[in-house]
């Protein structure tokens, strides 16, 4: 009799490992299934007796081949990738526009001295006064254009923000929901594996668009939090994150769960959120105030200095440029009304031929500036030194972005090394398993055979 029970637990045992083989196979191709893998123990005897080897094998349980440490470093990587990646277009796009010779400040400026410079030569020549009006257009329209693109990409960081903070939700909805459903499942005796492997991958997609501390608890569920903190997950209840706008036009960050709210800082927030905020706070903001700096210094110190000096009939100079703080479109215009015969190159009203005011305005390109993410610079040095910060930020980003890159795929390759299916080792497994079904249905007819000739003495 003892034949035959050992013999049927082992058969089922090798039928429990065959099916988890199959289901690994079946799975080979699956994003982010975790294999699984029959747990073996071999039973006690459960009858007394010296030569009572044992009572065969059970499968108390089936393994999933998973390691906490592997998945947290992979969705640590995620959150890396995400932030660096989520900025670079930006960034790219900036150092496009802010660098290019045909249409940047540093050439607009050029254009508008060495307007002045060759007016100097024959102040009163009504064609090279009215090149200096062309060139200032030209200069005003090129802070307009560029101003208009930075407000455009203010614009889309809030877009894509708001969009990111939809996912977030959408996702740690999803998790708490899952959450349940594991503990539900477990209780039930039923095998979550497949569900776990559903949350795993929800917590993976939240990782890239935010920074995540992720704690297993005793009922199999899992808690997010933010970096600092504050929470996302706990149970099956979810919180709320959801923007603000403040009077200013800038976004602010609030996070609700359960009964609390939770004012959110822009840094150190990670993913693609934490990126968002990062180039917002240290790269478009700072570079949007300092185009504003330099259209105003320009607006400010030519005017003043046109003021000083007098036009061809003889008057007070009047203003070049007006300049509007407030506008996406117009920051900076030349003028209504004006001309070229009200430009006041002379310091001698009896003297319209004189160009010392004249020099005096080339002289403002050698005079320091001070800008919000410069400091003070000389003005003809601004925009260099602007593009110069620029592509710094984007190289080290692209860099950060690069090592990112590594770091995730290698964190996705020793994954797979636990948890990812091995189509060879399958097989071997399959083949092994099948051999020690094979095995315990012979010990079982020998079993059927010696009770029959036992039966057949008795006659």
């Amino acid at each position: 009799m003892a034949l035959i029970v050992n013999g049927l637990s082992g058969a089922l045992a090798a039928q429990a490992a065959l099916n988890a083989a199959s289901q690994n196979i079946a799975n080979v191709m699956t994003p982010g299934y975790t294999r699984q893998g029959a747990l073996l123990a071999a039973v006690s005897a459960k009858q007394a007796g010296a030569l009572n080897a044992g009572s065969g094998v059970a499968v108390p349980a089936l393994l999933r081949f998973s390691d906490g440490y592997k998945s947290l470093q992979m969705w640590q990587g995620a959150s890396a990738l995400g932030e660096r990646a989520t900025v670079q277009p930006y960034l790219s796009q900036l150092e496009q526009v802010v660098g290019n010779d045909a249409a940047s400040l540093n050439s607009g400026l050029d254009a508008f001295f060495g307007a002045l410079n060759a007016a100097s030569v024959d102040p009163s020549s009504g064609p090279l006064r009215q090149q200096v009006l062309t060139a200032a257009d030209a200069l005003a329209q090129r802070f307009n254009s560029l101003n208009q693109v930075l407000s455009n990409q203010r614009v889309a960081v809030y877009q894509q923000r708001a969009a990111t903070v939809d996912g977030i939700n959408n996702l740690t909805a999803a998790v708490a929901t899952l959450n349940r459903e594991i503990a539900v499942t477990r209780a039930s005796g039923i095998n979550p594996s497949g569900l776990i492997d559903e949350r795993d991958q929800k917590i993976d997609a939240l990782a890239k668009l935010v920074a995540l501390q992720v704690v297993e608890q005793p009922d199999g569920s899992r808690s997010l939090s933010l970096r600092g903190g504050q929470p996302l997950v706990v149970g099956a209840i979810a919180a709320k994150l959801a923007l603000q706008g403040e009077p200013d036009g800038s976004q602010t960050l609030a996070l609700a769960f359960a009964k609390e709210s939770f004012t959110l800082g822009a840094g150190n927030l990670g993913g693609e959120l934490g990126g968002l905020g990062d180039f917002e706070r240290r790269v478009l903001t700072p570079l949007m105030a300092s185009v504003t700096d330099m259209a105003e210094a320009l607006t400010v110190r030519t005017n003043t200095q046109l003021a000083a000096g007098y036009a061809l009939d003889g008057a007070v100079g009047q203003p070049l440029f007006e300049f509007d703080a407030t506008s996406t479109t117009a920051l900076l215009r030349v003028a209504d009304g004006l001309v070229a015969e009200d430009l006041a190159f002379s310091t001698d009203p009896a003297l319209p031929g004189d160009s010392g005011n004249l020099l005096a305005l080339i002289e403002l390109k050698s005079q320091p500036v001070g800008l919000t993410s410069l400091g003070t610079v000389l003005f003809g040095d601004a925009v260099t030194q602007l593009v110069g910060k620029l592509g710094m930020d984007s190289q080290q980003n692209q860099a950060a972005l690069a090592t990112a890159q590594t770091v995730r795929d290698q964190a996705e390759e020793s994954w797979k090394s636990t948890s990812g299916v091995n189509s060879d080792e399958e097989a071997i497994a399959i083949m092994q398993f099948q051999q020690m079904y094979q095995a315990n249905m012979k010990v079982i007819a020998v079993a059927n055979e010696l009770f029959d000739s036992t039966l057949a003495m008795m006659r």
